[in-house]
């Protein structure tokens, strides 16, 4: 009797990188597409196969009873995130709760719950960072802290389920051809040239080899730079 297919938790899957990593892993992995609803997540599900689930990453109180019943869960790719451009001095608290509760504290909270589900099939857990959880730069403040956080959990979590067989990866890529790339190009006042960047594609496959690796190696840092122009 073969094997069942590694179940793959993606949030954030109705965006570029989330989307195209669905359609990479369609039929080789169970999918179960997080997001917040709508007919872009109903019509990912229908295109892939995959489940919907409905999540509102500024509440983790409410992810308990939105797990619930899930089943088996193998690999848990953090992809969801926000972004908001501003100096220090300008942005308020707001700011700064809502993006460290989206790209922080909901994967950890996420990475909470389904840990004794990964733990069990011996998976991977990804966590989709950023150049700027490595580097931050003037205006990147509270979108840096945030994935400076993120990596922080990334590290402790492999440190301390390394010995269970739980695999644990960051991924940073650079300026990806995104919605939330446009968005930060009009932040920046600059022109959005997609051809400039990284295709979510080339993500989507770097994260599905992180995934599918033999069981001999853990990737556990991946940075990802946009190419030399064609």
């Amino acid at each position: 009797m073969s094997s069942p297919l590694p179940t793959t938790l993606i949030t954030g899957a109705s965006g570029g990188i989330g989307s195209a990593l669905a359609r990479a892993l369609a039929g080789t992995h169970d999918l179960i597409l997080t997001g917040r609803g709508g007919a872009a997540l109903d019509a990912l599900c229908a295109e892939v196969g995959g489940r919907p689930l409905r999540l509102d990453l500024t509440r983790p109180e409410t992810f308990e009873e939105a797990l619930a019943g899930l089943g088996r869960v193998s690999n848990v790719v953090h992809n969801a995130g926000v972004v908001e451009l501003g100096a220090v001095a300008e942005q308020g608290h707001a700011v700064w709760t809502h993006t460290l509760a989206v790209n922080t504290v909901a994967p950890a909270e996420l990475t909470r719950l389904l840990l004794p589900g990964v733990r069990q099939e011996r998976g991977t857990i990804v966590f989709v960072n950023s150049g700027a959880g490595l580097s931050a730069n003037a205006g990147w403040g509270s979108y840096a802290a945030s994935k400076f956080a993120l990596k922080a959990l990334a590290d402790a979590l492999r440190a301390e389920e390394a010995e269970g067989g739980v695999r644990v990866t960051s991924v940073y890529p650079g300026r990806t051809a995104t919605e939330m790339q446009r968005k930060v190009r009009v932040q920046e006042g600059a022109t959005y040239t997609p051809e400039a960047f990284i295709d979510p594609q080339t993500l989507a496959r770097t994260i599905a080899f992180v995934l599918n690796a033999p069981r001999d190696a853990t990737l556990t840092d991946i940075t990802v730079r946009p190419g030399p122009p064609a």
